[in-house]
């Protein structure tokens, strides 16, 4: 049986208080970064929504039940995430009105991505118009949503501003048949218009970020879009800062202390000429701080007996676009899969010089999960789903200042 990732939680303390936790609809849910986040951040799920068999095995292993039709979805069992499993298309919300904080979700990133065909808003697995139905139907005090930084590249810009009205007045709906463009034509007239009901109006953040200046040990380019309720008076809400600096880790390599920390002689490749001065940051988090007390894998696909999908992987090897991973720099970007390997390019180079695939624990500590979280399915599977997620840690951060804003804001619907 699967160790609970929820043992030793310590951010979950508004059960223990008494105190009512917030809650949440979590769509488009996969192996659960965003969710495991939120659930840390002190949210409740009421509903997390997923398509994908095997992203939802990985679910129903750490914290998710099958959802009962009928049941009372504001006490699931244990404490644990009331799971639909199938086509968001075909979840009715309704039954959710006013009883939801947040609806949040990491919308799919292949109509977007650049490693993708980039169709956008052709492409039928855009999804931003059923996060904006499930508002609709939920009414939450705020959304939360995570998205690849290529839904800022400048050729799909005015669409990206279309979403970003859209969310504004979501209650404004495109009708049957309408072109987006004129429908964004309506909502930027009515966004001049005051006096709109202030429960139907969102006031909306979009937040370029890379996940290693947030403690994440991994360069990942993303955008958050973070939005609340007009009537919660939050229109001067200041979003979450960087904490971690590449310049402090330049730092830390330049006056030893890196090094130090590693027990290891400094790399002279990566040792600046002249110390970078201090901008009051934390350092970059590496690949080595990541995975500084795992074990060598025991060999291809052997086991490691005190580590949950800790094994080697044969056939690694690099070629121009296709480089290793750098154990005294954040890894590259995980991704779901690339020149046809599941989880890209996961290669890392040892300090022997040799290379290896990086084992799906290792990746997992990349992204930030707990070590007692297990993947469904083969390998490429979990790397799959890895790759798709969102860095637990990057998401903590988010859904910690959503939680603190909500807080702070006007009193909760009654």
């Amino acid at each position: 049986m699967a160790m609970d990732p929820r043992e030793g939680s310590t951010k979950r303390t508004n059960h223990a208080t008494g105190q009512t936790a917030h809650t949440s609809i979590e769509l488009f849910t996969g192996g659960g970064g965003l969710a495991w986040a939120m659930h840390e951040a002190g949210f409740r799920h009421l509903l997390v929504n997923e398509l994908e068999p095997r992203a939802c095995k990985t679910l129903r292993t750490n914290a998710a039940v099958d959802y009962q039709p009928g049941g009372d979805s504001q006490d699931p069992p244990g404490d644990r995430w009331p799971l639909i499993e199938g086509d968001v298309h075909k979840v009715d919300f309704t039954s959710w009105a006013g009883k939801v904080d947040v609806v949040a979700g990491g919308v799919p990133c292949q109509p977007w991505s650049l490693g993708g065909v980039h169709k956008g808003y052709d492409d039928p697995r855009n999804l931003w118009p059923e996060l904006f139905r499930c508002v609709r139907e939920t009414r939450p005090r705020a959304a939360l949503a995570e998205n690849v930084r290529g839904l800022l590249r400048p050729s799909f810009k005015p669409y990206y501003e279309y979403i970003l009205r859209e969310l504004a007045a979501p209650f404004e709906e495109r009708v049957n048949s309408e072109d987006w463009r004129d429908h964004d034509k309506r909502l930027q007239k009515i966004l001049r218009v005051n006096g709109a009901d202030p429960t139907e109006r969102y006031d909306v953040w979009c937040l370029p970020v890379n996940a290693a200046d947030y403690g994440v040990p991994q360069v990942r380019q993303r955008v958050f879009v973070i939005a609340f309720r007009k009537d919660l008076g939050l229109s001067e809400w200041q979003p979450p800062q960087p904490t971690h600096s590449e310049q402090s880790l330049l730092r830390a390599q330049a006056d030893g202390s890196y090094w130090a920390e590693h027990g290891i002689a400094p790399r002279s490749e990566l040792v600046p000429s002249s110390t970078p001065l201090d901008d009051g940051r934390e350092r970059w988090q590496t690949l080595r701080d990541a995975i500084r007390d795992l074990p060598e894998p025991l060999g291809d696909r052997v086991d490691h007996p005190d580590w949950i999908h800790h094994y080697g992987w044969p056939g690694a090897r690099h070629y121009p676009g296709h480089t290793p991973n750098d154990l005294d720099r954040p890894a590259k970007t995980v991704k779901a899969g690339v020149h046809g390997v599941p989880g890209g390019e996961t290669v890392m180079q040892l300090d022997d010089g040799s290379i290896r695939y990086m084992t799906v624990r290792e990746v997992a500590r990349v992204m930030t999960f707990p070590d007692s979280w297990r993947l469904a399915g083969p390998r490429g599977e979990q790397m799959r789903q890895l790759g798709n997620a969102v860095p637990v840690e990057l998401a903590r951060v988010m859904a910690d200042a959503v939680v603190q804003a909500l807080e702070q804001s006007a009193p909760k619907d009654a």
